[in-house]
């Protein structure tokens, strides 16, 4: 297989991968590489926090900054230069197709609208993936300097530590985390039936802003479990892989283990999935 080591250390691999498992080594490389460049876009976004921004709307209440496009730019040029082979998706539009048959989901701001706020409660979110699966998983929370890392079997860590999900067993004894769609205010499927079912049967539940972060979160044990229903692939692809990796479970709504493809996720730490899944299947959620 075709390997070349730039001067960073980075390894190129050649095309015509598409189909090929991923090795150990391979894993590590992307996992460095995606580490430092992760890093790099979170320091992009610390020069905006605390301060005045340009903001702008994609929508009523979905924004975009000045930041998110610098994060995007940096990331999106990083990972072309040190895998030139690779297809990329990013949130904003960022878009570089490739033949290896790897594909990398980036959202440069998990959290726009906090990170507007100067809330800080926000990430830079990287996943490599490959036939429809997340190989690999960087999430970085600049503000803590939190960075949250997975590699398919090979375990889950925040900051080079291994991460565990939690143990709790009984739902009222759990906090959860969820989010709503932008076009709430028009989209029937609003997560509000959802979210009063999980008020009145979990112990408390958080709306923090960043899907990355509360899947993260999960993983760590802060939380026990996050539901939403209308989210993309760049949402959820490190945050999901981080979860399974440590010990946790991810689905859809409806209990289909292929969630990356589809909108909705319910993610846990195992011992509670089922109860979470009776009590949005209660709701008539079906994605």
């Amino acid at each position: 297989m075709p390997r070349i080591r730039d001067s960073r250390g980075y390894t190129h691999l050649g095309a015509g991968l598409a189909g090929k498992l991923i090795t150990m080594q391979e894993t590590t490389d992307f996992l460095e590489c995606a580490i430092e460049i992760a890093r790099g876009a979170g320091a992009i976004l610390l020069e905006g926090y605390g301060t005045a921004k340009a903001i702008h709307h994609k929508g009523t209440i979905d924004l975009v900054t000045e930041f998110d496009r610098r994060s995007e730019a940096f990331i999106v040029q990083a990972l072309a230069r040190h895998f030139p082979d690779h297809a990329i998706r990013a949130e904003e539009g960022g878009s570089v197709s490739g033949a290896g048959g790897y594909e990398w989901l980036v959202d440069p701001l998990d959290g726009t609208t906090n990170f507007a706020h100067n809330f800080p409660c926000f990430a830079v979110s990287l996943a490599l993936t490959q036939a429809g699966r997340t190989m690999v998983a960087v999430v970085y929370e600049p503000v803590h300097a939190e960075l949250f890392a997975a590699t398919r079997g090979g375990g889950a860590t925040l900051n080079g530590n291994a991460i565990h999900v939690s143990q709790n067993t009984a739902l009222e004894q759990c906090m959860l985390a969820t989010g709503f769609p932008y076009d709430l205010r028009t989209n029937p499927n609003n997560n509000l039936a959802e979210f009063h079912a999980f008020l009145l049967c979990a112990q408390a539940v958080r709306r923090p802003g960043a899907a990355a972060l509360d899947l993260c979160y999960t993983a760590c044990g802060r939380l026990d479990g996050f539901w939403e229903l209308t989210l993309h692939p760049w949402d959820t692809a490190a945050g999901g892989l981080i979860v399974e990796e440590a010990g946790g479970r991810v689905t859809t709504a409806a209990g289909n283990e292929s969630w990356l493809s589809q909108p909705s996720i319910v993610a846990s730490n195992k011992h509670i999935h089922a109860k979470m899944l009776a009590v949005l299947a209660a709701t008539q959620t079906r994605t």
